[in-house]
């Protein structure tokens, strides 16, 4: 399981203007099944992405097709975690070693 966590680095209005077209994006991630949650960072300064892909070599191929970075609009950090405790809802996450 990988957070990716974007962080803008261009002002807020140049964001807007690919906002949709990255909204029309993440949907489409979470009809692949690539994304199982997304949301903006408080303040407003990025985002982060909770991902099930297989491979961080998966994500990345899947974050380059993001209009935020065609666009150069954020950057992006990923962080493989293996989880190994969560809620009740969340226990289809788990992995067992």
């Amino acid at each position: 399981m990988f957070i990716v966590i974007l962080t803008y680095k261009v002002a807020i209005e140049e964001v807007e203007k690919h906002l949709e077209a990255h909204v029309e994006y993440l949907k489409k991630q979470y009809e692949a099944g690539s994304f199982i949650a997304s949301g903006r960072k408080v303040p407003r300064t990025g985002g982060v992405i909770l991902s099930n892909t297989d491979s961080k070599e998966e994500l990345e191929n899947v974050l380059s097709q993001d209009p935020f970075n065609i666009n150069d609009v954020a950057d992006y950090e990923i962080i493989e975690f293996v989880p190994t405790m969560t809620s009740k809802e969340l226990e289809f996450l788990k992995v067992t070693m």
